[in-house]
């Protein structure tokens, strides 16, 4: 083939009244364009066509110059397999490990035992240098961080050295199990002294993480999650603040964890409004923006049950949404998880999801390819002005801890889950597999011998996060 033809080919400029017009004739006279408009769960008007927005800025990662970790969760109950797994991802080209304890809110049943004996056996004999970890903590936040330390002092690992996520977000502990160890005042009164001592040990990396992937598996909408991340945010900034350490050096010490589903540009969109959320609060209190450490978690309130495989598709689109929405470490959910502990082969195939998106698709060689994209420029502004909203709504209630103890924040999420299950329910929203093109016969699923923790009910947010597919129970969700 001649490539210079394509140079030769001329096609006319066709402008958005032009456009309009065309889409007017091949709809007819019964429909108009407002019926190619949907909306998002937030009532975000999503449009069939943009124009490229003017003025736009990159939100990259926080190394833009770098790929994002590739993080894969240590979650198996017995230390012993846990640590062959972890061997095995570390081996097979992951960059970072998720150590999920018993108890934790996103275990989803299971965890590791919570005992620095077990964390010591899973984390034996890894090769640690170089290597993320991060931590979803039981309720006993400061034991699990306590127990990590002491073990890797005995591995002769210096912290220092490591990169390390601690993950302590008391919002989504006491959202996801329904439990504080003590009362809110105790808590707001202890945590500066914790802090100040966390300090003194001289860890690096995130110890507060605001984490919203309990309220999404809960039902939460987009901006909801975003605002009650903020909000948590911004308690953490206020118990810096009381434990006398300067916002500007406490900071960097504040990450975000979210979830992340199979809606691409939402869910793209999502991560790059947190980064603009985030620049407006630091700038709110007088602290120069800095880069800011987002984990994204594929959602597991999107994976079905029936039809499993299905559930690979979709971790899969919600991976490369996490990947361009500009995410620092991505961990993707296993597609037989609803049935079980994973067993080493969806272990594999959720690592090799994130392997072939960025040594094959190369995904991480522009920083944020959705800049300056109408649709998601257009996505981004709409989900900062909803968060935006619920963050207000929940610091006029007191801010995270005192809206959740009272249920307002609950209750939100009750509403936003309610309305999708109804839509799914009446046929206006359809789950491939589940409601529509269902199986005849279902396949069978291979998982690990484990048994499965159940979820607390004494306060949780809204209920149990289940899986889409569970609509017999009234239990959906996704889409």
């Amino acid at each position: 083939m001649d490539r210079t033809i394509l140079a030769q080919a001329n096609f006319p400029k066709v402008d958005r009244k032009q456009w309009l017009e065309l889409v007017a004739r091949s709809l007819g006279k019964d429909t108009d364009y407002e019926s190619l408009i949907r909306h998002s769960d937030d009532g975000i008007g999503i449009e069939p066509l943009y124009e490229r927005a003017a003025d736009a800025h990159a939100l990259p990662r926080m190394r833009p110059e770098a790929p994002w970790t590739l993080v894969q969760r240590m979650d198996d109950p017995d230390p012993v397999r846990a640590n062959a797994q972890a061997k095995e991802d570390l081996e097979q080209g992951a960059a970072g490990l998720s150590v999920i304890f018993a108890g934790a809110p996103n275990a989803f049943g299971y965890g590791l035992p919570a005992s620095m004996e077990a964390l010591e056996i899973a984390l034996a004999d890894l090769p640690l240098r170089n290597v993320h970890l991060r931590i979803d903590v039981h309720p006993n936040s400061r034991a699990s961080i306590d127990w990590l330390v002491e073990v890797l002092r005995r591995m002769r690992a210096d912290p220092a050295r490591l990169s390390l996520s601690f993950g302590i977000d008391p919002a989504s502990l006491f959202a996801g199990t329904g439990r504080l160890r003590m009362s809110i005042e105790a808590l707001e009164a202890s945590m500066p002294q914790s802090l100040a001592g966390f300090f003194a040990m001289a860890l690096p990396g995130i110890l507060l993480e605001a984490d919203g992937r309990v309220f999404h598996n809960a039902g939460a909408t987009e901006a909801q999650e975003l605002g009650i991340m903020l909000a948590s945010a911004v308690s953490h900034l206020r118990m810096f603040e009381e434990a006398r350490q300067p916002l500007i050096y406490a900071a960097p010490h504040i990450g975000f964890a979210l979830s992340v589903d199979q809606d691409q540009f939402l869910a793209t969109a999502k991560i790059r409004a947190l980064r603009r959320l985030w620049a407006r609060m630091l700038e709110a209190c007088a602290i120069d923006p800095v880069p800011v450490a987002i984990h994204a978690e594929t959602s597991y309130r999107m994976m079905t049950a029936r039809d499993p495989e299905t559930n690979i598709l979709r971790t899969t689109i919600a991976a490369f949404a996490a990947a361009t929405g500009g995410a620092d470490s991505i961990s993707v959910l296993p597609h037989t998880i609803t049935h079980g502990l994973p067993d080493a082969f969806a272990r594999r195939l959720a690592r090799n999801t994130q392997l072939i998106l960025e040594k094959e698709c190369h995904l991480d060689f522009v920083a944020d390819p959705a800049a300056g994209a109408g649709g998601i420029e257009a996505l981004t502004e709409g989900l900062c002005e909803k968060a935006w909203e619920e963050f207000r709504q929940i610091e006029k209630e007191g801010g995270v801890l005192r809206s959740l103890a009272a249920g307002h924040i609950q209750k939100r999420v009750a509403a936003a889950r309610m309305e999708r299950l109804g839509k799914i329910r009446e046929g206006e929203r359809k789950i491939i597999g589940t409601t529509v093109y269902t199986m005849d016969r279902e396949r069978p699923v291979t998982t690990l011998a484990a048994e499965r923790q159940p979820m607390p009910r004494d306060g949780a947010v809204a209920c149990d996060p289940l899986p889409a597919s569970r609509l017999d129970e009234g239990l959906g969700g996704g889409e």
